[in-house]
């Protein structure tokens, strides 16, 4: 204690404001940050003062006003609102996540604002047009990622204010397409945009001779990633976009029906800076020649939307010496993989998706613990591995353990084609791959019933030392487990859980000796019909939601919805804001103590 009084007087009394701002403007990351702001009021302060950017986990865990009385000269926000689950359809479409208290804080607070980012948000039009109104002249770069509720209008809104932008960013967002003026604006009115990215949002107004524009005038743009068109109509954006470093959509027209066009995508040159080519829809072999010539300059390459073989992927990777981060599906297989352990030295991040076609008997497109083995071996920069696999073993997870020294983000997911699978449980392999990779800080694992047993989550409580976000499926075999995990894993933060066999008293339990842990979600579980045995992990500023077992509309027909039964899920967290307002009907509000 004494030695903390003299810490405490020295930050005081020692180091003047002035120095201490300096020195505080090179501190970045926000767990030294926050370190950093606890040792006193004066530390407290000049943190507050300096900050430039906050992320805001989970939207409902502060108050807007709070955020933005502590930290004046915020430069730069990102929040996130829908739990992960909302990515898989496993949450109501209007469950929550709403843009808009913040967008009105943002408006009226932040007058240093540059960069805002939304993930997994609802935001409108309205909501775009206040925030322009107060913050374009001054917005540098707004990012909508996963996000629904707008259309283009709002995007027009934001062409037409924001004429210092350099980063637009809507991936994967819903977006309603009013017509394709935004685009013809920001070509007009920006030339300083770096990045556009509207992949994925089933945009179609888009005017190609607009993307030229832009090309054109926005001499600094270095990233491009478009909706789905021919990548022959891009050919002139292609040419005129020389700063490019990454391009990403388009598609490529199967020629296979007419010979007389097979040949028809050499003509297509892309920019002699390119090194990172994603989503190239379609792309079969006949293809394939039109990016072999760029393949020894890719770092990155992204390969799950194309027709290519596990051949075509062997022959393309090859060439990939300079590869670091590289996104496929399953398709690949084992010898594919083995082939980019033997070329790609550099890899950092492996993804392997699972291919969503049924019936896929190649023997060359399943990934297992061969594949893994061998990328685990042949390439020790690996930082992240995300894969899909048909069969497993310990043997697998153990090389991943003694190889991998890297690792930060290593998650897994054993797939239920294959009726035997050849090692299971894989405690052991799980305690090895924990024990060897003391940087891992994400963590998910999952498996089917009997791929993990209670020892295993003992070894995951015991090992992950320094885990801090954490996803297991079908993992356990009762509360005895759980209740293991939880005496360890002392700095996790995020648990996620599908599929378990724990019961409510057991998680709430779990939940109490967790002492970092900030967020859980549970779907699928031994609960009450009312989650009532819950509220024995009720405590001062945690919120506890409950959601009874439901039934998703996935995708709306004329000739009939596509329904899903969804099972009983539990939402808990820390909140300084108290219990949200705007929740649905099918969300029970359980417990919020202040």
């Amino acid at each position: 204690m004494g030695s903390y009084r003299l810490v405490k007087n020295m930050a005081e009394d020692i180091i003047s404001e002035e120095a201490l701002e300096c020195v505080m403007n090179y501190v970045d990351d926000p767990r030294d940050r926050s370190v950093v702001s606890q040792v006193c009021k004066k530390w407290y302060s000049i943190d507050a003062l300096t900050r430039k950017h906050v992320t805001v986990a989970f939207c409902y865990t502060i108050r807007p006003c709070d955020l933005t009385r502590r930290f004046k000269r915020l430069e730069s926000l990102k929040l996130k609102g829908k739990p992960r689950a909302a990515m898989f359809n496993l949450i109501e479409e209007d469950w929550g996540g709403f843009a808009r208290p913040w967008i009105e804080e943002i408006s009226a607070s932040c007058v240093c604002l540059k960069r805002l980012h939304l993930r997994r948000m609802i935001v409108n039009d309205d909501d775009l047009a206040q925030l322009v109104k107060s913050h374009g002249h001054m917005l540098q770069a707004v990012k909508l990622e996963k996000c629904s509720g707008f259309s283009t209008l709002g995007l027009l809104a934001i062409a037409r204010a924001c004429r210092s932008l350099k980063v637009l960013l809507l991936e994967e967002s819903s977006i309603k397409d009013e017509g394709g003026e935004w685009l013809n604006e920001l070509a007009v009115s920006n030339s300083s945009l770096e990045v556009l990215n509207f992949y994925l949002t089933g945009l179609e107004s888009t005017d190609l001779s607009d993307l030229e524009l832009l090309a054109t005038n926005c001499r600094s743009l270095t990233v491009l990633r478009v909706n789905e068109c021919d990548i022959l109509d891009l050919r002139g954006v292609l040419e005129k976009a020389t700063e490019l470093e990454e391009f990403g959509g388009g598609s490529f027209c199967n020629s296979d029906e007419n010979p007389l066009e097979a040949n028809k995508y050499e003509r297509v040159r892309f920019p002699s800076k390119l090194i990172s080519l994603l989503g190239l829809n379609y792309m079969s072999e006949t293809e394939l020649p039109c990016i072999l010539p760029r393949a020894c300059n890719l770092k990155k390459l992204d390969l799950q939307f194309t027709f290519l073989s596990t051949e075509n992927h062997c022959e393309l990777i090859r060439m990939c010496t300079n590869l670091e981060i590289l996104e496929v599906r399953n398709v690949i297989g084992d010898r594919g993989l083995e082939v980019v352990a033997n070329h790609c030295k550099k890899l950092r991040r492996l993804r392997v998706e699972p291919d969503e076609e049924e019936g896929l008997d190649d023997e060359q497109g399943i990934v297992s613990h061969r594949g893994l083995i061998n990328v685990a071996q042949g390439c020790p920069n690996l930082e992240f591995i995300a894969v899909y696999v048909s069969d497993i073993s310990n043997a697998a997870l153990e090389t991943v353990g003694e190889f991998c020294k890297n690792l930060k983000d290593f998650r897994l997911v054993l797939l239920d084609k294959k009726e035997q699978i050849t090692d299971l449980p894989l405690d052991n392999g799980v305690m090895a791959l924990l024990r060897g990779c003391h940087n891992l800080n994400r963590f998910a694992l999952y498996v089917r019933p009997g791929g993990l047993t209670d020892t295993g989550l003992e070894y995951i409580g015991k090992y992950s030392t320094n885990v801090r976000w954490m996803l297991l499926g079908f993992a356990g075999e009762s509360d005895r487990g759980l209740l293991e995990l939880a005496n360890g894993c002392s700095k996790l933060e995020r648990l996620e859980m599908r599929g378990c066999c724990f019961s409510e008293t057991a998680i709430a339990s779990a939940v109490i000796h967790l002492i970092s842990l900030k967020y859980i979600w549970v779907q699928g579980y031994k609960g009450t019909a009312t989650g009532e045995r819950l509220m024995g992990m009720s405590r001062p500023f945690w919120n506890i939601e409950f959601t009874p077992p439901l039934r998703i509309t996935l995708e709306r027909h004329t000739d009939g919805d596509v329904i899903e039964e969804q099972p009983a899920q539990i939402l808990a967290y820390y909140s300084l804001a108290g219990m949200r307002t705007d929740n649905p009907e099918s969300v029970n509000l359980l417990s919020s103590r202040r």
